[in-house]
């Protein structure tokens, strides 16, 4: 079984999250699924689901070859600058 075969085989996070939120307006960000890290709630808000911002742009150096500057200019500008209606995903950067 090879890489892409193992990748549709697991259980995909994006639709257990699906599974509790329901009926949501909750959008994904293509590609990142392993950056998820949980949903996000605000009171008189729709759920949205979190991503992990240094996760995903560890995704884009290992699977775009990118550097991390490369990564975080691309990630700035076409991830978490892309608006794409109440159900944009929310971005998570650590605090250290």
């Amino acid at each position: 079984m090879d890489e892409r075969e193992k990748e549709a085989a697991r259980p995909r996070i994006v639709d257990f999250i699906y599974d509790q939120l329901g009926d949501t307006i909750a959008m994904t960000a293509d590609g990142f699924d392993d950056a998820i890290i949980g949903m996000g709630s605000r009171c008189g808000q729709p759920d949205l689901i979190v991503y992990d911002a240094d996760k995903a742009l560890d995704i884009l150096m290992d699977r775009d070859g990118m550097s991390y500057e490369e990564a975080q200019e691309f990630f700035s500008f076409n991830v978490e600058g892309a608006w794409v209606g109440e159900g944009t995903p929310i971005w998570l950067h650590r605090v250290n």
